[in-house]
């Protein structure tokens, strides 16, 4: 079922949008990976209700209610919807499970022939909780800021599934994809076909923009990486609706930690904003994908290092300001499009952030960023 517009308000906050598709904008938007979660209390508070990740996650009240948290207490610009990556291969019966300080786990893994072949796009209608959860985050917003939703991405699903929970040196997917790389390229075209649909249903829930997390993208060898990873994001991309439920067109966000050394690879993408991890140089970034005023290229978000945050509060001032001199000063002219960042972490902020170093942090990248188009 597709949602129609008339069920939400309109935006009072467009600054992220408008940063996505590279228009001026009057300051720096933010949003922080893994903004709704373990850092805050409420939102320990509200997860100890629900009894478990998945309960949370599969709850449309508390699913919005996290989701909401964050911006109760941070100015920050955007919304990114509650739910996990590992969504899609769990529709596919792989059994997800989160254990208590030790991440997701697979009942299955998919590493023979027999798995590969049982593998299949699953019925959207196993995920109806996320896209019910899109809806109703969307409302509460109420216009205020924009709802970001997301997926892995191909490979990184692959990972998982390989692998069957978080690995160290991903000995098994790679053994797979040296071994056998049909059977690797045979996963990577259901997942990503999946992903597509996935995406697809959020932005007909109500998705103002679509990001793509390429979270191991960075621990493939180069060639392995265009071969087995960016071809499948590729793949995904080709397949996203380019409107939304309101008319507006839906950027897109491609995101892979340690894919810095890739960019010119990653400007070919058929995407509106790259994503940056903090091992990668802004201004470098804008030189190679940024393009010019009036030109082609791409938004870049990102890259604050997330240990930062553990620092003083002068310190995350100081780093913030760091990381937004690094990309230098938005383009300002409103009547064209031109180079533009939306600031991030460079990954999720750690479970152990105090919130009022986050405090600290978006007052600083507001205040800097408005100076910064005035100098």
């Amino acid at each position: 079922m597709t949602t129609t517009s008339s069920s939400f308000a309109p935006l009072a906050n467009d600054t992220f949008l408008r940063a996505c598709r590279r228009q001026a904008t009057d300051y720096t938007p933010l949003w922080l990976m893994r903004q709704a979660g373990r850092y805050l209390p409420e939102y320990k508070a509200t997860r100890a209700k629900a009894g478990s990740f998945m309960g949370l996650a599969t709850n449309v009240d508390y699913a919005t209610e996290v989701t909401l948290q964050p911006l109760a207490r941070f100015a920050l610009d955007a919304a990114i919807l509650f739910s996990d990556i590992l969504t899609v291969p769990d529709a596919m019966g792989l059994g997800l499970t989160f254990a208590e300080g030790e991440g997701p786990r697979f009942a299955q893994t998919v590493r023979t022939e027999d798995d590969v072949a049982r593998l299949a796009v699953p019925d959207m209608d196993r995920l109806r909780y996320v896209f019910d959860a899109v809806t109703s985050i969307r409302r509460a917003l109420d216009g205020r800021v924009p709802l970001i939703g997301f997926s892995g991405s191909p490979w990184t699903l692959a990972c998982y599934m390989v692998e069957g929970r978080g690995s160290d040196d991903y000995r098994q997917v790679k053994s797979l994809m040296y071994a056998r790389p049909d059977l690797m390229h045979r996963i990577l075209e259901v997942n990503a076909d999946a992903v597509a649909q996935y995406l697809n249903a959020q932005i007909d829930a109500g998705a103002q923009a679509v990001m793509i997390f390429d979270s191991w993208g960075g621990v493939l060898a180069d060639g392995c990486f265009q071969q087995f990873s960016l071809a499948y994001t590729r793949r995904v991309l080709a397949q996203l609706k380019r409107t939304g439920v309101d008319g507006q067109d839906v950027p897109r966000i491609v995101f892979t930690k340690g894919g810095g050394i890739w960019l010119q690879d990653m400007d070919r993408l058929d995407c509106e904003v790259l994503g940056l991890d903090w091992t990668a140089n802004l201004g470098h970034a804008r030189a190679v994908v940024g393009g010019q005023a009036g030109g082609p290229g791409k938004a870049l978000q990102g890259n604050l290092d997330p240990n930062v945050l553990f620092a003083p509060p002068e310190a995350v001032a100081r780093e913030a300001r760091a990381v937004l001199d690094s990309f230098g000063k938005p383009h300002t002219d409103p009547t064209t499009c031109g180079p533009t960042h939306i600031f991030n972490l460079g990954h999720g902020i750690s479970q152990f952030t105090p919130p009022e170093h986050v405090t600290a942090l978006v007052e600083t990248v507001h205040g800097h960023s408005r100076a910064q188009r005035r100098g």
